[in-house]
């Protein structure tokens, strides 16, 4: 705990932004604007921001004179009727961020498990309050095998998963996620499920242990309004529990208006989207540009993970400065040197346009001398 505080004292500078997204830190290391830099750092969804969505958080500013509704009603219940689960099962936040501190700051676990590599939150939030980590090495190609389960000891308090991984994209099969849980509820443990990025994937369901949460009282599945709807600015995610209490602790480990009115109504709205058949146009689409990238990335000489949802991991073996030499170009790739379990040569690319992904490679293929 000592040690975190003293990294906490250093500043933001000292170590640099976790996260992928930091355009202001681009350009200024670039020397470009920030219209000028395409960011391949961060999972947005290709298709954009829908309109509807827009719209909706705009005209919401008429209601920015007044606090927005603390327990987001119109949002849970909109939401209640998505998921299948009653609102009392739902618990807003601002961004899935927020709500894995809440969890942490609300369990204060003495002992918890996090994959390697996984989502830098999980391990940040666990560092606030002092939580010893265990962690899990994760098979590159197979990415979560029943090894886990060996760890699972009754000493541990909390573990995170992520599924699709973040960032090798890989699936784990709902086999695989039923045995964990089993082996949770025998040992007291309390389980985050982040699937945050399963939206991207052809079937979700196949995958998604939410059909279980009255099963598993000590399971949390976090959700987020952010990449498929392409709304990070706005900052809306929310977790499911059939445990009330915890929710309730969750609710008060944070601020009261976590939630802003544009970002409450941007969030009704998406789930109107949602009826449209957004999500659907956007598998589709993302599903045919992650092939068409991955090969790409092949013929470049790089080593790509098969990840299913909008981004890719690969490697580029040897190769430590390859997001400084895009960033020349005008790119901004996301490097994987700062994610537990994978070295300096991992990167991240999301999955964009055709037009921004052709670009992306013949900018690859230009700093790595692969072009003809």
């Amino acid at each position: 705990m000592a040690e975190y505080r003293k990294e906490l004292r250093r500043g933001p500078e000292s170590k640099g932004f976790l996260h992928g997204g930091d355009l202001e830190s681009a350009a200024e290391k670039s020397g470009r604007s920030l219209s000028e830099i395409l960011d391949f750092s961060a999972n947005i969804n290709p298709l954009g921001m829908p309109s509807v969505i827009r719209k909706a958080a705009a005209d919401s500013l008429n209601q920015a004179v007044c606090y927005p509704d603390p327990f987001c009603r119109r949002l849970r219940a909109a939401l209640a009727e998505y998921t299948g689960w009653k609102a009392d099962y739902i618990l807003c936040g601002n961004g899935g961020a927020d709500l894995i501190y809440r969890l942490v700051y609300a369990l204060y676990p003495e002992k918890a498990l996090v994959t390697a590599p996984a989502f830098a939150e999980y391990e940040e939030a666990l560092g606030a309050v002092g939580t010893e980590i265990v962690y899990h090495k994760l098979d590159d190609s197979d990415g979560l095998t029943e090894s886990i389960v060996e760890k699972m000891t009754q000493d541990l308090n909390l573990m995170f998963l992520c599924n699709p991984n973040n960032p090798t994209g890989l699936l784990t099969e709902k086999s695989l996620l039923m045995k964990i849980l089993k082996k949770s509820q025998e040992q007291d443990i309390w389980v985050c499920m982040d699937e945050c990025f399963l939206e991207f994937v052809p079937d979700p369901q196949k995958y998604s242990v939410s059909d279980l949460l009255e099963e598993y009282p000590k399971l949390v599945i976090l959700k987020s309004f952010t990449k498929l709807y392409a709304m990070p600015g706005l900052r809306l995610g929310y977790v499911l529990s059939s445990n009330t209490l915890l929710l309730e602790r969750m609710r008060k480990a944070g601020q009261p208006w976590s939630v802003s009115e544009p970002a409450q109504a941007a969030g009704i709205a998406a789930l109107e989207a949602e009826k449209e058949g957004f999500r659907e146009k956007t598998v589709e689409y993302v599903t045919q540009e992650r092939i068409w990238l991955k090969e790409g990335l092949i013929k470049l000489g790089f080593s790509v993970m098969d990840g299913q949802a909008n981004y890719l991991c690969f490697r580029a073996p040897g190769d430590e400065n390859l997001r400084e030499r895009l960033l020349g170009e005008g790119l901004l790739l996301r490097s994987c040197a700062n994610y537990r379990g994978l070295g300096k040569d991992y990167y991240r690319t999301a999955v964009r346009t055709r037009k921004e992904n052709e670009r992306l490679l013949e900018a690859l293929g230009k700093v790595c001398g692969k072009n003809e």
